[in-house]
């Protein structure tokens, strides 16, 4: 486990990215019942891989998500990013954290309809004090890279589904993040439209050396990573390792 340390609101840390979680466990009351929708999870992500994290609704893999984005706080166990010890930090530093160092992808997009694409992409930067004017050629780059530069000025309900994901994605990248967790990104898309979106995302990691955490139900999403973890009942079942080595699996019981 690394070094943990805590974060001022105010500073902007540089972070060599492995992610790792210690002991990790979500519970909840329904009722008289204690649900464990984390139980127990141990795992270490090296910077820049690819990780596809499969599971049935209910597996507990979008309550990992949110504990790993510091989106939550864990009833027990430890989240570390890049040495930051995510279930430590206050509720305004978790959100400075995760606007400078996190990019966030969502199977239903989340763009706001009133705003512009350059302006759903620069959101983030936005949100930190930065000005519109500043970021026309970042923002142009990317959208120029994942195809929908000729999109910048129109609104979200002009663009299709596969669009749509496109400029979330570079509203992910546009914070030049450290990590990236995306939950269910192929959700809505048809197959050719997932197909790319599997393909940019792999790219774009490749590219930057962004760590990646993709949560999916979509079978074909394996042939992209690096590494594919299967969860159940709130735990790590198998953990499988891809490329070279590809084979290497790890059952736990």
């Amino acid at each position: 486990m690394q070094p943990s340390r805590r974060v001022h609101p105010a500073e902007n840390v540089s972070l060599p990215t492995t992610v790792a979680a210690s002991n990790l466990e979500m519970h909840y009351r329904v009722g008289p019942e204690t649900v464990r929708a984390v139980d127990g999870v141990s795992l270490e992500i090296p910077e820049g891989q690819f990780v596809v994290v499969r599971g049935r609704s209910g597996s507990g893999k979008t309550t990992l998500l949110h504990l790993l984005a510091g989106l939550e706080q864990p009833t027990a166990g430890e989240v570390h990013v890049g040495g930051v010890a995510l279930h430590a930090l206050r509720p305004r530093e978790a959100d400075l954290f995760r606007r400078r160092h996190v990019g966030l992808i969502f199977q239903f997009f989340n763009l706001i309809p009133s705003l512009t694409v350059e302006m759903n992409v620069a959101l983030p930067l936005l949100l930190d004090g930065r000005r519109l004017h500043e970021l026309g050629d970042r923002i142009g780059e990317l959208l120029d890279v994942l195809g929908v530069s000729h999109r910048r000025r129109h609104s979200p309900h002009q663009l299709s589904g596969g669009e749509m994901q496109r400029v979330a994605i570079a509203r992910a990248l546009i914070v030049s993040p450290r990590i990236l967790l995306a939950d269910e990104p192929t959700g809505n898309l048809d197959s050719k439209n997932a197909h790319d979106v599997f393909h940019l995302l792999r790219a774009q990691g490749r590219e930057r050396n962004v760590t990646m955490v993709v949560l999916t139900h979509d079978p074909d999403a394996s042939a992209y990573a690096d590494r594919v973890i299967e969860m159940q009942d709130g735990r790590v079942i198998k953990d499988t390792t891809r490329g070279i080595g590809a084979g290497e699996q790890r059952h736990v019981s």
